[in-house]
């Protein structure tokens, strides 16, 4: 009984609520910034630079080659990779 009235008591004092609120919204806080930094150190460790349009139809070729990849697909790819390839070319200063 007498713990109770100790707590009621306790929580009836404005300076103990203050540091009560203070201290909760601190751990939010933190919680908060930890999971953000969290989040944003595995997104930026998931990204991978996009691969050069050159090494894609190289590779492509390779598994045509192969086998592995069909005329018809082969022919998709190339088509659909040929503006960055042109695009890269011209980055380069070569024609093509």
């Amino acid at each position: 009984m007498r713990r109770r009235r100790v707590m009621a008591e306790l929580f009836d004092d404005p300076v103990a609520k203050f540091i009560l609120w203070l201290s909760a919204g601190a751990i939010i806080s933190v919680v908060g910034i930890y999971a953000v930094v969290k989040i944003r150190g595995e997104a930026l460790k998931d990204e991978q630079p996009e691969p050069v349009a050159s090494e894609l139809m190289s590779k492509i070729r390779e598994l045509h080659s192969q086998g592995q990849v069909s005329d018809e697909e082969f022919r998709t790819i190339k088509t659909k990779l040929a503006p960055r390839l042109q695009g890269e070319l011209k980055d380069n200063g070569q024609t093509g």
